[in-house]
């Protein structure tokens, strides 16, 4: 990722861990790319993070949650 990709998709990110997690800034930026992984999974109803990528449904399924506009 390009360092001029980051922030947009960050600020994106933050936004929606404060809408659907009700997280802080604060919480969100503390957080660790592991510990958002787990919440997406738990999200998806997953057994647990690092199954390997998401399948079909589950890219379908975030699509649904998270609309690009």
């Amino acid at each position: 990722m390009s360092s001029h990709a980051f922030a947009p998709v960050a600020v994106r990110l933050a936004g929606l861990a404060g809408w659907h997690l009700g997280w802080s800034a604060d919480q969100f930026w503390n957080a660790t790319p592991a510990e958002m992984e787990a919440v997406v999974s738990a999200m998806l109803e997953r057994k647990a993070a690092g199954e390997g990528p998401p399948s079909r449904p589950d890219i379908a399924k975030l699509q649904e949650m998270f609309p690009d506009g």
